[in-house]
């Protein structure tokens, strides 16, 4: 990390700013080289300077620059940041000309990679970063300041410190087994310890599966035959005619998309192609991706027609969704019944009418315990990676505990209790490998 980044940190576009950001050593250096003052290398810490970008003789933006010194910035090294006039020229030339003078294009999420690596944030912070860019909801947005603010980290750290805790006792009844007034330590002297702190993690981990829901939201696939009212169920849902609507079958060939929040959690809906046989090649796609999203999808939207049979298609589809979170949609309900079915998880609704929509979203807040999810404490972890390391940590523990009872030698016990206590670390960046850092900030955006 000894060269010095530039990347544009602003979305890229006509706008009142942009800002450039320049980090490393030399970037103070490079930057004053580009003023038309040449005393940015004389300015405090942390200020703002008024300026303009030079090109030899040429001024090319009245600008406002900003001037951190290490160590105390984003980064831990010196960083500029150049308030230019938004536009798309005007911020790539100044760009070009930081590029020119000895500045290296910033890869995806350098600038939070540099923070991590130089002890700045750990490794839940980063990823709540990336959530509080990403954040619809407030929630989602509570739930990623409270990873910036490293309660999530403290977690992680205060699990590792009580494993500390037992191993340094086995290790000084290993070590020291010949001074008196040492107590010697058994393994069912260590066991209540060792079921305290996996109850910690399955806390952790029960509140995680709530996190997810609260960052990602739900999938939600609606499904069904061709002309149930699919369509116009998303339509209602979303409160805009996204979706096409006629009475021909097969209207809907390709996914249609959109989001709606309820108890501040994003349902990321679906509507998908009529679910029939057909000849039609790109229908046939459709019903093909139609199925496939059974299985992808954390909730089913099953839609039915009221006034009709059920078929042996619909009976194939039911059987399919009995591992699934779903819920029949009987629409149509103002027309005639003639469907009979039994499931705990119906709701009747007409989607022309609009008529029912209301006890679906209940019906989904019921599902899902929306409700109830935590509101204060958002301390959840809340990344596919730190949940599946968790989860490890809590079976390798679970394992330590059976192999107590079993009476396995202390001294074995001591080095299992290590590999758990390596997991957890691997959560907050206490080890890791750079092919996984590299994976982790690709999502990031160049200037972050």
């Amino acid at each position: 990390m000894e060269d010095t980044i530039a990347a544009i940190s602003t979305a890229l576009g006509v706008g009142a700013i942009s800002i450039i950001r320049v980090s490393g050593k030399d970037s103070i250096e490079i930057v004053n080289s580009l003023t038309k003052s040449k005393k940015l290398v004389e300015k405090a810490s942390h200020t703002i300077n008024y300026d303009y970008i030079m090109d030899g003789d040429k001024e090319v933006d009245e600008v406002l620059i900003s001037v951190m010194k290490a160590p105390r910035t984003f980064t831990c090294e010196n960083i500029v940041e150049i308030n230019a006039h938004g536009g798309i020229t005007t911020t790539n030339y100044i760009l070009k000309l930081l590029l020119n003078n000895g500045c290296r294009l910033a890869e995806p999420g350098e600038f939070t990679k540099r923070a991590f690596l130089n002890g700045r944030i750990d490794l839940t912070q980063a990823e709540g970063i990336m959530n509080l860019i990403e954040s619809q909801t407030e929630k989602s947005r509570n739930l990623a300041i409270k990873q910036l603010d490293g309660k999530v980290s403290n977690m992680i750290s205060d699990l590792r410190e009580d494993i500390i805790k037992v191993e340094a006792n086995i290790d000084v009844n290993i070590d020291f087994p010949e001074y008196d007034d040492i107590e010697v330590l058994t393994n069912e002297k260590i066991l209540p310890s060792l079921k305290d702190i996996r109850e910690k993690m399955h806390k952790i981990l029960e509140n995680s599966r709530d996190g997810l829901l609260v960052k990602d939201g739900i999938k939600t696939s609606i499904i069904g035959k061709p002309n149930v009212g699919k369509s116009s169920l998303l339509n209602r849902l979303l409160h805009e005619n996204k979706a096409i609507v006629t009475d021909i079958e097969g209207t809907t060939r390709d996914i249609v998309e959109g989001k709606i929040s309820i108890e501040g959690i994003l349902l990321n809906i679906i509507d998908t192609a009529g679910i029939r046989d057909t000849e039609d090649i790109v229908e046939s796609i459709g019903v093909k991706k139609s199925l496939e999203l059974i299985n992808e999808s954390d909730l089913i939207l099953f839609v039915l027609n009221n006034n009709e049979e059920l078929t042996s298609k619909e009976k194939e589809i039911l059987d399919l969704l009995k591992k699934k979170n779903y819920i029949i949609v009987i629409n149509k309900c103002d027309l005639e019944d003639k469907l009979v079915i039994n499931d705990d998880n119906i709701v009747r609704i007409s989607a022309l009418e609009d008529e029912g929509i209301d006890k679906l979203k209940d019906k989904i807040k019921e599902m899902f315990n929306l409700e109830k999810i935590e509101t204060e404490d958002f301390s959840y972890l809340t990344n596919a990676r730190s949940i599946s390391l968790l989860e490890k940590a809590e079976k390798d523990l679970n394992n330590i505990i059976n192999n107590i009872d079993n009476n396995l030698p202390i001294d074995m016990i001591e080095l299992d209790l290590r590999n758990v206590w390596n997991t957890l670390g691997e959560i907050i960046g206490e080890s890791y490998d750079e092919e996984l850092l590299d994976q982790l900030f690709s999502r990031f955006c160049l200037g972050k």
